[in-house]
């Protein structure tokens, strides 16, 4: 299938949602259903269907998904859908220079991960994670202190300061989100290293296609996998605050026996390997719908990341 069938199709099984579905909120993060574009090969696209648990929504969807796109229709039942906000040993121990891949947190927060540092328009250096680990998931406020390793593996103020609490985009408890984004100022004299497994990064690409990526996260460690589906809409996820929605996300499928990541992986960079390219800000992964069991992994657009913070990767 096209690229621009799989998006019409997609359209028409939003709209249907949006007319099944009453009320849209409150909900919880089970029953509901995202669709987005399955990415089968090179130039050739379907439809995924994600459902949240059973229900008489996600039935009509997937049934209309199947009727309109065959065979080329992936549904997967993926349970719930966290935040990934909470063990390889290095990468949560202190560390300086930081580099890519470390505990990180706010202090009210248990542990995150760095993802990459990024440059404002002021040519700081910042540091980059999600705004449930930078910001206690918009709890927070600008010049919160912010901790390497983060608290859940021993990080103190006192001790373990990195810098403070500085760009966020804010999570919308209403209408549908990009991106779980946010950025710390880093403390004069704390400096970094941008290297990851593969190198040091070449710029960023906006992936179409079914492409091997990596991650260095605080939980898992380096795990590879592949882009399994783009442009993902109505996923909602679980956060300490409350569900919230988000529309136009990259799913990646783990290429091992452990799964792509975990809960304390949030704010890592996925990256091409290959190309070192920055993909996408890993922020939240199911229960299900992966091979032999294995949850599934879900990531803002880096290039929206980027855009919203106002900031450029190192």
């Amino acid at each position: 299938m096209e690229l621009l069938t799989a998006r019409e199709i997609k359209a028409e099984l939003r709209r249907r949602t949006s007319a099944l579905a009453v009320p849209p909120r409150p909900h919880t993060p089970t029953g509901g259903v995202a669709v987005g574009v399955c990415v089968v090969g090179p130039a050739t696209y379907g439809v995924a269907v994600r459902i949240f648990g059973p229900s008489e929504l996600a039935d009509e969807i997937a049934a209309a998904g199947r009727s309109l796109a065959g065979d080329d229709c992936d549904v997967r039942d993926v349970g719930v859908v966290r935040a990934f906000q909470w063990d390889p040993a290095e990468l949560r121990q202190r560390q300086r220079p930081l580099r890519p891949g470390l505990s990180v947190s706010h202090v009210d927060v248990t542990a995150g991960t760095i993802g990459a540092f990024v440059v404002d328009g002021s040519g700081a250096v910042l540091a980059l994670s999600n705004n449930h680990v930078l910001a206690d998931s918009g709890r927070g406020a600008a010049g919160d202190i912010v901790v390497q390793p983060g608290v859940a593996d021993g990080g103190t103020a006192a001790t373990d300061r990195i810098g403070v609490l500085d760009g966020v985009v804010s999570l919308d408890p209403v209408a549908p989100n990009l991106v779980d984004a946010a950025t710390a100022r880093l403390d004069d004299g704390v400096e970094v290293s941008a290297q990851y497994p593969a190198g040091a990064l070449a710029g960023w690409v906006a992936v179409t296609d079914d492409v091997a990526v990596e991650k260095a996260g605080r939980t898992t460690g380096v795990t590879r996998g592949r882009v399994s589906a783009i442009e993902i809409d109505g996923i909602s996820v679980q956060y300490p605050t409350g569900v919230i929605d988000f529309d136009d996300q990259i799913e990646v499928t783990g290429g091992g026996a452990g799964g792509f990541s975990s809960g304390g992986d949030s704010g890592s960079l996925v990256y091409r390997p290959d190309t070192r390219e920055a993909v996408g800000l890993l922020f939240a992964g199911s229960d299900t719908g992966g091979p032999d069991g294995q949850g599934l992994t879900y990531c803002n657009p880096i290039g929206a990341v980027l855009d919203r913070l106002g900031v450029r990767l190192v």
